[in-house]
């Protein structure tokens, strides 16, 4: 009984899934409401996530030659008001500072919404000569946009994220470095947080403000919507010309530079629990979770089971991330359920009859299967085990999304396919902004990317919704 009222704390997944989502953030230790509009708290646990993926991208940015800095979180108005097509962009979102104590300030300064006006300012003193090319610094901090609807992780006022900034000596330089952060980013969702993800480039409607290219790595959470998870942007010369970024080149003469910036922010855990999560709780890929093995001693008031329990965990601690529970004050069915909720990927029950038989109960959080494993060899078996629920959570993830991806080849099967369900569209588009916004108008649809590789051959070859000639295969869902 006290393990259904436990799970049944939460709401069904398919009878409110934003209601599921909340109760998952809030009752696993996410994060929680702070006392300001629209932001949140990130609990440690929630925190210990974000430092997982954050560990698997900052290596892999260090690996390809990027150092970390960190630049002030205000801007004056002035610096981003250079950048006009930058400017109107941020600006319905921009906090403003207008005092310092009781004095009006004479400029007024802006919680940095991102820092290119910023970073580019300093850039432009620090690049003199093509041998100070290229510069390729991150910076990994909090941003500040004022959200009228936010929720945690998704979408709030403050969040962490990482941005990287880099300048470059010609076009091609910036745009080799746009596509290797973007596959990076790949490694990071795919291979870390087991997330299935589309790379492709935005719309021009849908680019960031002030770049050349937008390129985006799109996800389908459970609900069938969409979650843009990262963008690099190749910004051409348009902050190096406003910021006055130029360079003596090889030749002697005076070159403007070529720049680039790129992140991801703390809405990858949002992603994470709407890809995996059930209705017990978190579902964590091992390779980002906080504690990727628990021990439950079962019957630990008998002679010999704890003692077992914690050989076990002193086998194991070395390689994996590990807890033993061994409260006394908590029955096992109340700690099956606090750690389902959780997500561990892997629970390992241990009691007399197991030690009799030399052996431990695995137990999967991803499929709750249950096996008997030898005691001989643990820590690898525990390693496959890992391994397996890894690769596991991914192919399902992706199984699912291809369960939900239709082509399209009319504006009433377009429209049918979306009638009372999220799903993702393939169809073709002719490349008119104007048609792009009609169909998000009727429909709520918007054109997530031109992913790189356009299955053309499956489609007609004219706009799903105007019926003009095509220019692209392109990818439609409504999204968070």
């Amino acid at each position: 009984m006290a393990q259904e009222k436990f799970v049944r704390e939460i709401t069904a997944r398919d009878v409110d899934f934003a209601q599921w989502y909340t109760d998952i953030v809030l009752k696993a230790e996410m994060a929680d409401y702070a006392p300001v509009r629209g932001c949140m708290v990130i609990r440690p646990y929630g925190f210990a996530v974000w430092e997982k993926i954050k560990e698997h991208a900052d290596s892999r940015f260090k690996a390809t030659g990027h150092t970390n800095a960190y630049f002030p979180m205000l801007i004056p108005e002035s610096l981003l008001q250079k950048e006009v097509d930058h400017f109107e962009g941020f600006s319905p979102e921009v906090l403003w500072i207008t005092h310092g104590g009781d004095e009006e300030l004479a400029e007024r300064l802006i919680a940095r919404p991102t820092s290119e006006t910023m970073i580019n300012t300093m850039y432009s003193k620090w690049v003199q000569t093509y041998r100070d090319l290229p510069v390729l610094i991150n910076q990994w901090c909090s941003v500040f946009r004022w959200e009228k609807t936010t929720r945690p992780f998704l979408r709030t006022v403050e969040f962490l994220w990482q941005e990287g900034h880099t300048v470059h000596e010609t076009y091609d330089d910036a745009q080799e470095e746009t596509l290797r952060m973007l596959e990076i980013y790949r490694q990071v969702i795919e291979d870390e947080m087991a997330v299935p993800v589309i790379l492709g480039l935005k719309s021009e409607s849908e680019r960031f403000a002030g770049a050349d290219a937008t390129y985006t790595l799109e996800a389908m959470m459970h609900d069938g919507k969409a979650l843009q998870s990262g963008t690099s942007h190749n910004l051409g010369q348009n902050f190096a010309n406003m910021f006055d970024i130029q360079f003596q080149d090889r030749e002697g003469k005076l070159a403007t530079a070529w720049t680039t910036s790129w992140g991801i922010s703390t809405r990858l855990i949002g992603g994470l629990i709407m890809v995996h999560g059930d209705d017990r709780g978190m579902v964590m890929p091992p390779r980002v979770a906080p504690t990727q093995v628990v021990i439950v001693p079962i019957a630990q008031h008998k002679e010999g089971v704890n003692e077992k329990a914690t050989d076990l965990f002193d086998a194991l601690k070395d390689r994996f991330s590990v807890k033993l529970d061994d409260r006394a004050q908590y029955s096992p069915g109340w700690k099956f359920n606090q750690w389902e909720l959780k997500g561990i990927p892997l629970r390992i029950e241990i009691g007399p009859k197991d030690i009799e038989k030399n052996q431990v109960v695995f137990v999967r959080r991803d499929t709750n299967e249950k096996s008997f494993v030898p005691m001989e060899n643990i820590a690898d078996a525990v390693g496959d085990m890992l391994d397996t629920i890894q690769k596991d959570m991914f192919e399902a993830a992706k199984a699912r999304r291809e369960e939900k991806t239709f082509s399209v080849d009319n504006f009433d099967d377009f429209q049918a396919k979306l009638d009372g369900q999220n799903v993702f569209l393939k169809g073709m588009w002719c490349g008119d902004a104007e048609c792009e916004a009609e169909i998000k108008e009727k429909t709520g649809a918007t054109i997530r990317c031109i992913p790189f590789e356009e299955e053309q051959e499956e489609l007609s070859d004219v706009c799903v919704h105007c019926g003009k000639p095509a220019k692209h295969m392109v990818y439609y869902a409504k999204a968070y």
